[in-house]
């Protein structure tokens, strides 16, 4: 319900400063809660649409917020919440419209399978409770998941995170967890590149072949495959053609479960289709949502198919949650769904996200710095390279972007996959042609200046190996001056010396 703007102000007259903000943050939250651009940290404190405003009432283009799905705040959504917060908020052990209506549109975007739902507060309890799904309907525990992949926090989804466990300082990976190589076409163990005329969905699905026989043949088999529709924390992945067909068929022959992670994905950002598995024409066992579903209100989903939601019921122990599916949330996720329709997000994703690629392409031609540019809809990669040859990663050149692009341009985007050098584009749905060619003017003059400055670096580093190799050469010559003379001087005074012997001896 758009609030009155004397409580907007009357709520930014109570805000601390941001030197206060920081100060308290560092003495009261843990430092391992990492922040956007933490040597000059953001203070939002308004958001409308494809836009966040910072303390100073500074606009900055929002293109990283695949949470707030339908734009930052949108009235339909903060209407929908705050009335059925001002009615009822429970748990879902009450009948209640919401949930059941939040139940049936989210199925009825699904293949028909797909058809009970189990309502969570996020990705991180999706994944879990698919786990649980999963493991408890094939009575096994092992699991395969994607290098890069990130599923979530908690303890179970860390155990198949390698975007987590890789890094210095995280757990070991559980034996049974088995990692299958990110099908990455660009920079992964298969490329383009090197396999021009090979079939790189079947290259990249047969090391998930190889893990269920090595398993068969222990008398083991595996529970599921766990994988991201497509990559986001891996560097804005996709799959090659026929990979997921090719994998899901490897799993169900072990009598493993398939289940799609669409919670960076889902909800019609890919733009072709409502869920990216949709582009790979595949059909999980499991599906799980999450962030986008409700705006930035915490709530998920696991989507199942009856045998699988039944096996969980005859374990004879409840499945309970206390906030999974309340009013409130329910709410907010059948405005968001709804609004996605009415408001054709979907086609706007991809009717823009074309025109993205096609002049994201563009300035591949234009800058050598640029490797790799691939995407779906409003879900771009930009992948920087520092040697266009070799794909050489130029993690430097990414961060500089990012932060050139924020404190000259006001526009907001991140960096991410393993080495951290890829840019990512996956805004609001509201974004618009404006904003894409705000983004695309901001961009380029970001890699005209970052070319520039890699010039002029090259030429000082010429000049000073130049000027080194001067000194060296001057150097040589004047050691070669001295020594001929050092010469010289031997010579006479081995002639002198000898005079002196003739004349004594005479």
């Amino acid at each position: 319900m758009p609030f009155a703007s004397e409580q907007v102000q009357s709520v930014a007259s109570q805000q601390l400063s941001k030197a206060e903000t920081i100060k308290l943050r560092n003495k009261h939250i843990g430092q391992a809660c990492k922040l956007f651009y933490r040597s000059d940290p953001l203070k939002i404190v308004r958001g409308q649409g494809q836009y966040m405003f910072d303390e100073e009432g500074v606009r900055y283009l929002d293109c990283i917020n695949n949470v707030a799905h339908v734009g930052h705040c949108h009235p339909e959504v903060v209407r929908a919440g705050a009335l059925q917060m001002a009615t009822i908020s429970t748990n879902n052990r009450f009948l209640h419209d919401e949930l059941v209506q939040c139940g049936r549109t989210l199925t009825s975007k699904m293949p028909p399978s797909l058809s009970v739902c189990f309502f969570v507060n996020s990705g991180s309890e999706a994944n879990d409770l698919a786990l649980r799904l999963a493991r408890n309907y094939t009575k096994r525990q092992d699991v395969i998941t994607l290098d890069h992949a990130y599923h979530g926090h908690l303890q179970s989804v860390m155990e198949i995170s390698p975007y987590k466990f890789n890094q210095p300082g995280g757990a070991k990976k559980p034996d049974y967890v088995h990692v299958a190589p990110c099908p990455d076409i660009y920079g992964g163990q298969f490329t383009d590149k090197l396999y021009p005329n090979a079939d790189l969905g079947a290259l990249y699905a047969q090391p998930i072949a190889d893990i269920c026989e090595r398993q068969l043949a222990k008398g083991q088999g595996v529970a599921a495959f766990i994988a991201e529709s497509l990559q986001s924390c891996g560097g804005q992945i996709l799959p090659p053609a026929g990979y997921f067909q090719a994998a899901y068929q490897a799993v169900r022959r072990t009598g493993g479960v398939c289940i799609a992670d669409e919670v960076q994905v889902g909800f019609g950002r890919v733009g072709s289709h409502y869920w990216a598995f949709e582009t790979q024409g595949v059909v999980p066992d499991i599906v799980c949502v999450a962030k986008p579903m409700g705006n930035g209100h915490p709530v998920g989903a696991v989507v199942t198919t009856p045998e699988i939601a039944q096996a969980f019921h005859d374990t004879g122990i409840a499945y309970f949650n206390t906030y999974g599916g309340n009013p409130v949330s329910c709410a907010i996720a059948n405005a968001v769904m709804r609004i996605i329709d009415e408001e054709q997000l979907q086609q706007n994703a991809q009717q823009l996200g074309e025109y993205l690629l096609r002049e994201c392409s563009q300035l591949k031609q234009e800058f050598e710095s640029v490797g790799d540019v691939r995407g779906m809809g409003l879900f771009v990669g930009i992948e920087m390279v520092s040697d266009r040859e070799t794909r050489s990663p130029d993690t430097q050149a990414a961060h500089w972007l990012v932060n050139r692009m924020k404190q000259l341009h006001k526009v907001l985007i991140s960096s991410d996959g393993p080495n951290d050098n890829v840019i990512k584009l996956k805004p609001p749905m509201c974004f618009n042609h404006e904003n894409a060619d705000e983004f695309l003017l901001a961009f380029r003059e970001c890699l005209t200046t970052l070319r520039q400055e890699q010039l002029q670096a090259r030429a000082m580093e010429a000049a000073t190996a130049a000027a080194a190799a001067a000194a060296d050469a001057a150097a040589t010559a004047t050691n070669g001056v001295i020594a001929t003379a050092a010469e010289t001087l031997a010579n006479k005074t081995k002639l002198f010396e000898r005079q002196d012997r003739l004349i004594k001896s005479v």
